[in-house]
């Protein structure tokens, strides 16, 4: 009988198949293989076993299980009309897939279940926890406490903008202040100004009207305000004699001047350091001496990017400056250094040669008297 049925199953299976093929693409469903999945006696080992037919990793979740059996599907299926169509693995393939809904479904519903049993502990959270919330604010249940500490927000916020725009306000004050006492003294200035300036507008209209300027060498004759250079314009001039008077001195000029003090304060800095370590220079003090000349050389790089600027907009071809070598500044502090210790050794050695000196001629002093000693006698 077991034999017959198999039979009447593959005849019906056949039967189905050949209708199937009668149907246009367009209309047919998702393959259905509910006549394979009667003959299937394949069951996976274990669940590793199904997430490798699917070729999967343990712990992905649903959407990411579809994507790979709809792929499986498409190459194994028998009604797929592939070459690699093969009932009895999309059979695997179906088999393990639905092992991994089940192992899926069962580590969810036991998620849930977790999380279930945590929201009934935090349930259980005694009262007290809720009060340590809400900055301390407010007395009596959690949401009346809730509504208190947002009134006691909107208050510190209303304190806080008045607070504000009083700053504000003692600011903007302040600097009136300040200007008008500015303008005040400002004022006064030019009202002294003009009363000096009209004084001696007076006092030269009375000389005039007296007759003391009749006598001057030069009068009826032009001035000679431009005698330094004839060919610069009135204007020119007397702009240029307003700036200097009110100390104003090019930019390239306060560069140069700049440039010059950075040098001069580098080489200071770099024999004093050199006087520092001394002699014999320890290995120790080689490092030191290194460092140094690194940090020299970082500066002499910058002071020369300076000399660059310098000579961009120093109107004078003649006045441009060529750059600092970093080894020559090290060797001339060596130099120098060198030097220094040479005139402390001379100047130690001039008291012992003086002493020695005056020894002798004390020496020759007694031995000449004692000669005339004995020549007396």
């Amino acid at each position: 009988m077991e034999w017959v049925g198999v039979t009447l199953i593959k005849k019906v299976g056949c039967h189905v198949w050949t209708h199937r093929l009668m149907i246009p693409p367009k209309m047919r469903t998702f393959p259905c293989s509910d006549n394979y999945r009667m003959l299937s006696s394949y069951k996976p080992k274990n669940i590793k076993d199904s997430y490798r037919i699917l070729k999967l990793q343990e712990g992905c979740s649903i959407d990411d299980i579809r994507n790979p059996f709809r792929n499986l599907a498409k190459q194994y299926h028998p009604d797929s009309g592939s070459v690699t169509a093969d009932s009895a693995t999309f059979m695997q393939i179906e088999e393990a897939y639905r092992t991994v809904l089940t192992d899926l479904s069962k580590k969810l519903k036991s998620r849930e279940d977790e999380e279930e049993e945590k929201d009934k502990f935090k349930s259980k959270t005694p009262q007290h926890r809720h009060y340590l919330s809400f900055e301390g604010v407010g007395f009596g249940t959690p949401s009346q406490r809730e509504r208190q500490y947002m009134q006691f927000q909107v208050d510190r916020a209303a304190d806080q903008v008045l607070e504000y725009r009083k700053q504000k306000l003692e600011s903007q004050y302040t600097t009136n202040d300040i200007m008008i006492a500015k303008d005040v003294r400002q004022s006064k200035k030019v009202k002294i100004t003009q009363a000096i300036e009209r004084l001696v507008e007076d006092l030269i209209q009375e000389s005039m009207a007296k007759g003391d300027f009749d006598n001057l060498s030069g009068k009826g004759k032009p001035l000679q305000k431009f005698s330094d250079c004839l060919h610069i314009d009135p204007m020119t001039h007397n702009l240029n004699r307003i700036l200097i008077d009110n100390g104003y001195q090019p930019e390239w000029i306060l560069l140069q001047k700049e440039i010059r003090e950075t040098i001069e304060r580098l080489r200071r800095g770099i024999l004093t350091s050199r006087k520092k370590l001394g002699e014999p220079m320890t290995l120790c003090r080689q490092k030191q001496w290194d460092h140094i000349c690194e940090q020299f050389i970082e500066d002499i790089k910058k002071l020369n990017k300076r000399i660059n600027d310098f000579n961009l907009i120093v109107p004078i071809l003649s006045r441009q400056m060529v750059h600092f070598s970093a080894d020559k500044e090290i060797a001339r502090a060596q130099k120098t250094y060198r030097t220094l210790m040479e005139e402390m050794r001379t100047s130690d050695k001039d008291p012992k040669e003086n002493e020695q000196e005056n020894v002798k001629l004390f020496r020759s002093k007694t031995t000449f008297f004692k000669w005339i000693n004995l020549m007396l006698k």
